[in-house]
């Protein structure tokens, strides 16, 4: 893609009635009766989980009519065929049939009439979406498909994400899929594409030389995916063959000279000769001798006299262009697998189409690369929902960390339960409503922040309510696995609390306070899960309510702590509650306790008191001297790896200094806001990004109040101001990886504000003079980006899911982020993230609705700066990958440690607990055990008993540069299942290698021998435990 984007000059001249083409013409000789075009039409309903009504109002009001009529209305008409995407939806109306239409659906599903294509749980966005999400919600429509109907879709249908990625194209791939759809595509490149017959290529995984990972990819080559835009490139006339619009009613056609009219014996002949002129020009944009005509919309279909004017009128036209074989074409109903199959067929025997003359033109060409940012138009890139809704964009991430977490823990437990007379197997409810909700919080209208605010408030309430869920199969599977005596468990005892709990008002988390009794009481124990795959040494913090303890590990030993203060959310320090923070050491998917004891004050030497200095300056005819003066002291924080430097008078980081090289580095902080275009009609929205130009540095209202904290653990910069209530900085005196890097957190407030983006900018001394920057894609894999001056600031903005950065010939500089937002490189040497935006008017995409329903919103970034090594860093390199420090300190940032804390209000006696390490050694460092699922059978509340998912991830990483690594252990090595697990917690005695969706098995595997997976690949492990 990067050289298409190179090659076009965006300049969008009109091109007549396919405004962004140009006029089609064929040959009239191209086709004939032995050798004609094949045309497939293929009836489809687009129906989305949530955007203008919730994902139970449409299913209630819509989806269920959709379905219901497909049922009688395919048994009515033998030739017609249907396809359907959401199994969100689809489930809900099979639990709502008899047994005879079940029967009846079963029987269309294996004649070929009804397809369902994707088949994941939505048909999920490719943007902001992390991969561990985007397969999860295919592996929960995929496995409802294959246990309740037999079913293993084989093509793919995106027809409304808002562009998309080649992280998805991997992923069918590996699912066993041979084809996929796709639409929304920028305008200019589709005409590229079709200029060139390249609208169908086999998309392949950048990292892939052997050509393993191609997938063949059709993109629908206009304007929208609904009729008027599908069978040709004029609209006015294919809007007259979409026979829902007669008589006029509800739907209507909005070109002036358009007319539906039924087909009859009149009309037959010159009606038949208009579409097959529109369909012959659609078919000059590919190279093959099959054309696909997509026929539907969104929530089309709902009424019975739907299908009948469809399918009566279409079959009459059908009926009358086979009969007449001078016109050279054969129409029918289709599916996608149809049309796929004749594709393959052509590419495999050669038969491509006779003017497609030289061999090299009728291949299938391959493409890498993403379709990223969107535009559907002129300058309207849809680029703002990269950030819409930041909030529940941070929800969804933390519920899939909790989720993957809670999946691990409830594997292990559920495993070692079998050998035990209690249960924790009733947990697996909460598991499998956690993965529909996070499944369908990944739909297009979901995470992208774009539907009305009702569903974003019903979407939240879901996440919201599986996080707490998941939080509490967390507590009691690891309280079970760490008890001394499982038979001492009682699930109606509860000996910890959660970490925090969620207010049900604004959804804002509130940490929980651990109580510690009287002086030289009963230890308060806390439980530390780690979900990695190896040992972390991290720093923790647990709100108590004494400032005076002692921390010991599990066998006694003390722990060196630091007291500090508790900020309130109005930026006071709290007399009544106090942040305890140290060093824990917890082992791969282990569990490790520690317990805090209230002491008398000076009973504990390995306690330190946090110094803390008010920089508060609130009398502003001082501070106005000062600035004026210029007369502010730099803060300086450190540890043993850096120096940090700080403005005296903003609190805002300016420069980073490594010890180890000897060298100071530019990271300066500010924040920036944007506004929205002045045009009346076209302004920014939960869709478009419309600025008013560039970014200007944001002017606070008043006078941050600054607080800095100096210990022996952490030090941290605190800036509490309007816009940003909350900003801290904090260098870790850690023995794990946290002290190579600068960690940012923020809540961001633009509640008050009026079309406004607030941004983060990180300025350095990186030279990319070209422009060339870095970005992940779905958190699986790294796209080079270049910024090119042909187009506006807002197409210059693309993803950022988990990682972004800048390099030089001597160093990277990275950024984190723990959820995913919009990313830039506006200037040479900058990093810009946007943190939240507030629009008060819709964009003119169909929501109807701004973005005015924010909420306080928390962002957590990592700074980390590398050294290139003695190679240096190659800006010409196409193939890119992290680090080992930049995999792992994301993995950490995404994955935190979860927290326990023992209930002091429990009466009984605590069982006895110890520390578990179910993993034999660590992982290596390249693979992530992506997760380790439960597989429940269709029954849906019954847990299989032994089979569970393991699924690994081999990452790609690029180990040339000098990073100080410890924890980066066996890298390259192979994962043996038999000796991957200690036995006292799981043993894996049997193992099949499927498809990454489990519809396939590939072969059995041998436990002994080495597991091997080739570096970016992502293997599904089905094994048996016991």
């Amino acid at each position: 893609m990067s050289e298409v984007y190179r090659n076009i000059p965006f300049d969008n001249p009109y091109g007549g009635v396919w405004k962004q083409g140009w006029q089609v013409t064929y040959p009239s000789n191209l086709w004939n009766a032995t050798q004609p075009l094949k045309v497939l039409v293929v009836p489809h309903s687009h129906t989305d989980p949530g955007w203008l009504m919730t994902y139970t109002e449409y299913y209630t009001y819509h989806v269920k009519d959709i379905l219901n009529n497909m049922l009688m209305k395919l048994e009515q008409y033998p030739e017609a065929k249907f396809i359907f995407a959401e199994i969100s939806f689809f489930h809900l109306w099979w639990d709502d049939l008899i047994v005879d239409n079940r029967l009846k659906v079963q029987s269309l599903l294996d004649e070929g009439r009804l397809e369902i294509v994707t088949g994941g749980w939505v048909m999920a966005d490719e943007a902001s979406t992390h991969y561990f999400a985007m397969l999860d919600q295919l592996i929960e429509g995929h496995q409802w498909l294959s246990q309740t109907l037999g079913v293993k879709p084989t093509s793919g249908w995106a027809i409304d994400p808002f562009g998309h990625s080649s992280t998805m194209a991997y992923m069918l791939g590996q699912s066993g899929f041979n084809g996929m759809v796709m639409q929304r595509v920028h305008y200019a490149v589709k005409k590229y594409l079709a200029k060139a017959r390249q609208l169908e290529f086999m998309w392949r995984q950048i990292w892939d030389s052997e050509g393993y990972t191609d997938m063949l990819s059709h993109v629908m080559p206009f304007y929208s995916y609904d009729i008027p835009h599908t069978c040709g490139p004029d609209p006015a006339v294919c809007c007259e063959f979409d026979f829902a619009r007669r008589p006029v009613g509800k739907l209507k056609c909005p070109w002036k000279q358009s007319r539906v009219e039924a087909i009859t014996e009149a009309n037959v002949e010159k009606r038949s000769r208009t579409i097959v002129d529109q369909w012959k020009k659609k078919a000059m944009l590919f190279k093959g001798n099959v054309v696909l005509v997509p026929l539907g919309d969104d929530f089309r279909y709902q009424t019975a006299k739907e299908w009948d004017e469809q399918f009566t009128n279409y079959l009459k036209l059908f009926e009358y262009i086979n009969s007449n074989t001078n016109l050279g074409v054969q129409a029918q109903f289709g599916t996608l697998s149809d049309y796929f199959r004749i594709v393959h067929e052509e590419i495999s025997t050669g038969s491509r189409r006779d003017d497609v003359t030289y061999p090299e033109e009728k291949r299938i060409d391959s493409l890498t690369g993403d379709f990223f940012a969107y535009a559907d138009r002129d300058d309207h890139y849809w680029s703002g929902y990269f950030t819409s809704r930041p909030f529940q964009k941070h929800l969804s991430r933390k519920l899939e960390s909790h989720l993957r977490g809670a999946e691990i823990l409830f594997t292990l437990a559920s495993t070692k339960a079998k050998r035990s007379p209690r249960s924790v197997f009733e947990l697996m409810t909460k598991v499998m409503s956690a993965r529909r909700n996070l499944a369908l919080f990944q739909h297009h209208d979901g995470i992208t922040g774009t539907s009305r605010e009702n569903v974003v408030k019903d979407y939240t309430e879901r996440l919201v309510k599986s996080l707490e869920d998941m939080k509490v199969v967390m507590r009691e599977c690891a309280f079970y696995l760490t008890l001394n005596d499982e038979t001492t468990y009682n699930s109606t005892a509860q000996f910890y609390n959660l970490d925090e709990t969620t207010n049900k008002q604004t959804y804002g988390s509130e940490s929980t306070v651990l109580d510690l009794g009287v002086e030289h009481g009963v230890p308060r124990s806390v439980m530390f899960y780690n979900s990695l795959g190896y040992e972390r040494r991290s720093v923790v913090s647990v709100l108590v309510n004494k400032p005076h303890v002692v921390v010991r590990d599990n066998n006694g030993r003390y722990i060196k702590s630091q007291v500090e203060p508790f900020w309130t959310k109005d930026g006071n320090i709290s007399t009544q509650i106090y942040q305890i923070t140290f060093e824990v050491t917890v082992s791969g998917l282990g569990i490790a306790l520690y317990t805090i004891q209230h002491v008398s004050g000076n009973d504990n030497d390995k306690a330190f008191v946090a110094i803390v200095t008010s920089l508060d300056k609130t009398d502003r005819t001082k501070v106005s001297r000062m600035i004026e003066a210029d007369k502010s002291d730099d803060i300086v924080l450190e540890n043993n790896n850096m120096k940090a430097v700080f403005n005296g008078a903003t609190g805002l980081l300016q420069l980073i200094f490594n010890k180890r090289e000897g060298v100071w580095y530019r990271s300066k902080v500010d924040f920036l806001s944007y506004g929205t275009k002045a045009s009346k009609s076209e302004k920014s929205g939960a869709y478009i990004f419309l600025p008013d130009g560039p970014a200007k540095v944001l002017v606070q209202k008043e006078f941050p109040r600054i607080y800095v904290i100096r210990g022996p653990i952490r030090s941290q910069v605190h800036v509490y101001s309007d816009i940003v209530p909350q900003h801290i900085v904090t260098l870790y005196n850690s023995t794990g990886i946290e002290s190579q890097f600068v960690d940012i957190q923020n809540i961001v407030d633009v509640r008050k504000q009026r079309n406004f983006e607030l941004a983060i900018r990180i300025t350095t001394d990186i030279v990319n003079t070209d422009r060339t920057f870095y970005t992940d894609l779905n958190g699986f894999q790294i796209q080079k980006r270049k910024v090119h001056s042909k187009l506006p600031l807002q197409g210059n903005v693309y993803p950022f899911t988990t990682m972004a950065f800048i390099q030089d010939d001597l160093h990277r500089h990275f950024i984190l982020t723990a959820n995913s937002l919009g990313f830039s490189n506006p200037e040479s040497g900058v990093l810009e993230v946007m943190l939240d935006r507030r629009l008060n008017q819709d964009d003119n995409r169909g929501l109807l609705q701004g973005v005015v329903d924010n909420k306080p919103t928390p962002s957590r970034f990592r700074l980390l700066i590398e050294n290139c090594g003695a190679q240096g860093c190659d800006n010409d390199r196409k193939i890119v990958f992290p680090s080992p420090m930049g995999h792992q300190s994301s993995l950490e940032l995404i994955h935190p440690l979860f927290t326990f804390l023992s209930n002091p209000t429990f009466s009984g006696n605590f069982p006895l607990q110890s520390n578990i390490s179910p993993l034999t050694k660590n992982l290596p460092c390249d693979v992530h055990m992506l997760n380790l699922r439960t597989i429940s059978d269709s029954g849906e509340q019954h847990v299989n008993k032994s089979l569970s998912a393991l699924i690994l991830h081999r990452v790609g990483l690029d180990c040339t540069f000098d990073s100080i690594n410890d924890n980066c252990e066996n890298l390259g090595e192979n994962v043996t299942l038999s000796e991957m697990f200690r036995d006292s917690i799981i043993t894996i005695d049997f193992a099949t290698e499927t498809s990454l969706t489990m519809m396939y098995t590939k072969k059995k595997l041998d436990v002994e021998d080495a597991v091997v997976i080739k570096p970016m690949d992502i293997k599904t492990l089905v094994v048996n435990v016991h």
